[in-house]
């Protein structure tokens, strides 16, 4: 019944011009890289709520950087004052190398090409075990018809500063294989919030 309705009216000619340029807009193929440009897969995370907690021992109440400072405590005395992880300056120096292992999670037909690289990253989120060290885990796919051995950069950064760079080597993954991995960042003395992870090889 639409149908009919629309055809009942007529259409102007400017509107046919405008359809008729439209379609061949539609039809025209995506630019794709450069010549001789290597397509590679980059992520980036945030940190996510889980933060450094301390319990004090004698009011029971914890303390994190998102609430040093505020709260029915009277005035901030210096050293709440100094907890400012804006202000750290400390960082790892060189490049930690690692070798994480990785969990296989599935398979998909290979699809690498011209706009989809041979490697690919996704789904990154940055945590912090207390206590412990801040970590990435994110996704490694092969998008590849054969075995890869990718390789991993990752920044750990405070308010844009360098705190932590490390190289991942992953193991070797089949062709169209998908696996979980988790990349071990700082302790979570420092303090971070986001995470940039890029593949540098292949």
């Amino acid at each position: 019944m639409i149908v009919s309705l629309f055809a009942a009216r007529p259409i102007p000619y400017a509107l046919l011009g405008i359809l008729a340029a439209t379609a061949a807009i539609a039809q025209t193929p995506a630019a794709g890289p450069a010549p001789g440009k290597v397509v590679r897969s980059v992520v980036e995370t945030t940190a996510s709520p889980a933060v450094p907690e301390f319990r004090d021992p004698k009011t029971g109440r914890v303390w994190n950087q998102n609430n040093v400072g505020n709260g029915p405590v009277g005035k901030p005395t210096p050293a709440d004052l100094a907890f400012d992880p804006a202000g750290q300056t400390t960082r790892i120096d060189g490049v930690v190398v690692q070798r994480p292992p990785t969990a296989l999670l599935g398979w998909s037909p290979p699809s690498a090409g011209p706009n989809v690289p041979l490697v690919s990253l996704d789904n990154p989120t940055l945590s912090a075990v207390p206590g412990k060290r801040w970590q990435v885990a994110l996704y490694v796919d092969n998008n590849a018809n054969g075995t890869m051995v990718p390789m991993i950069d990752c920044s750990f950064t405070n308010g844009g500063n360098a705190v932590m760079e490390t190289r991942v080597l992953v193991p070797a993954l089949g062709a169209g294989v998908r696996a979980g991995i988790l990349i071990y960042g700082p302790k979570t003395e420092l303090f971070v919030d986001r995470a940039n992870c890029r593949i540098v090889s292949p």
